[in-house]
């Protein structure tokens, strides 16, 4: 081999090797509240699709050339477990971002009897079993932890699944069409009781969209019929009811996920102002985040957001977007069904070595600001 041909040989080599190092990329650090706020909220990261998670080496695209890329079309669902994200795509199936083998592929279980149409929402329990709400099939379809299909609740024609919870031996499963919540036993697949149909007018469903259930076995309902989260016990008896119609904070305007942490604070989504709203136990506003259309380029900007989910055993995956002087508690997962960011992962925290305000003292200092804002003389 002469010298040239030795030389461009070894440039080839040495460029191909180049592109397995992973690009430096700028990361855009937002804080929900902003500055001068304590910050609450940390930005991490988005996924849309193959290109976001499987690493293709520069030697790998010369000799198989480039992979298509695939996304996500439009999201709703979204849980996390094991070191994967579930992603209901509603116009297609679930897919799974494996942040450990970092791959992105269709739930594998979905096919033949466990095919999907159209998965709006989908629940994991301690097990690893996948409830899937499909409303186009008109079934909760169940895939194991390997991911493989199980079995399928319901019956086709007499219902409109649009989200699913399991709690012990039962199944919470929230049916649109009838505006009511199916309490399932989880062996039989047999209704054991309904919720949202008795009671006064103020203690019954409309349109019942998402599923949550605390520790203690109370249900938390998003109906955006009645632009209101509502609580039941574990009989269905009636509690309490968070927010009301209007365009104000800790108001509704088109709510759809729900999701709780430990501490029992609530976050629910709100697809009209494209935020999701994080209220206390007892439903009073502690604070947002997220954006609006009019900022959907910015770092974790919501963009018609539809589903919320919290997550405590994958912080590990995220670790390094986390900014060094902020201490990240557990992940926040929010999709959005437009846009170029349909997952995107927030963590929740505070910064380091700062001290934070009692939930007490937080919301008597918003009610002192609220009713500032009140106050204020009006503009003629």
């Amino acid at each position: 081999m002469t010298n040239r041909l030795r030389e461009t040989a070894c440039g080839v080599a040495l460029s191909l090797l180049a592109g397995c190092a992973p690009a430096v990329v700028e990361r855009k650090i937002a804080f929900f509240p902003p500055p001068p706020e304590l910050p609450r909220i940390q930005y991490l990261t988005s996924f849309r699709g193959r290109k976001d998670i499987e690493t293709q080496t520069a030697f790998n695209r010369f000799v198989v050339g480039e992979k298509k890329d695939v996304r996500v079309d439009k999201p709703y669902g979204v849980a996390i477990h094991q070191g994967k994200i579930y992603v209901c795509d509603t116009n297609g199936t679930v897919v799974v971002f494996d942040l450990e083998r970092k791959t992105f592929e269709p739930l594998q279980g979905a096919t033949g009897l466990g095919a999907l149409r159209q998965p709006i929402n989908i629940s994991i329990d301690a097990e690893g079993n996948k409830y899937v709400a499909d409303s186009a099939r008109g079934q909760v379809v169940v895939f194991g932890p390997n991911d493989a299909y199980l079995k399928a609740y319901g019956t086709p024609d007499r219902w409109r699944p649009v989200d699913v919870v399991p709690f012990g031996n039962e199944i919470y499963v929230a049916d649109m069409a009838n505006g009511l919540v199916h309490v399932l036993d989880r062996q039989s697949g047999e209704t054991v009781r309904t919720i949202g149909d008795k009671g006064e007018p103020a203690e019954r469903l409309d349109r019942p969209t998402n599923l949550a259930i605390d520790t203690e076995g109370t249900l938390y309902v998003t109906d955006v019929g009645r632009f209101q989260v509502i609580q039941f016990d574990r009989e269905g008896r009636f509690k309490a009811a968070i927010g009301k119609l209007g365009d104000n904070l800790g108001h509704f305007t088109r709510p759809k996920g729900i999701a709780l942490d430990r501490e029992g604070h609530v976050y629910a989504v709100d697809a009209a102002f494209n935020n999701v709203q994080v209220f206390s136990r007892e439903g009073r506003l502690l604070l947002f985040f997220g954006g609006t259309a009019a900022e959907k380029d910015a770092p974790g900007a919501l963009l018609l957001p539809a589903k919320v989910a919290i997550d405590y055993d994958n912080l590990r995956y995220f670790q390094s977007f986390v900014d060094p002087k902020f201490e990240a508690a557990y992940l926040v997962l929010v999709t959005s069904q437009v846009g170029d960011h349909p997952v995107s992962v927030f963590a929740y925290g505070k910064e380091k070595g700062k001290t934070y305000p009692t939930e007490a003292e937080l919301l008597e200092l918003i009610q002192e600001r609220q009713k500032k804002e009140t106050e204020k003389p009006k503009p003629r």
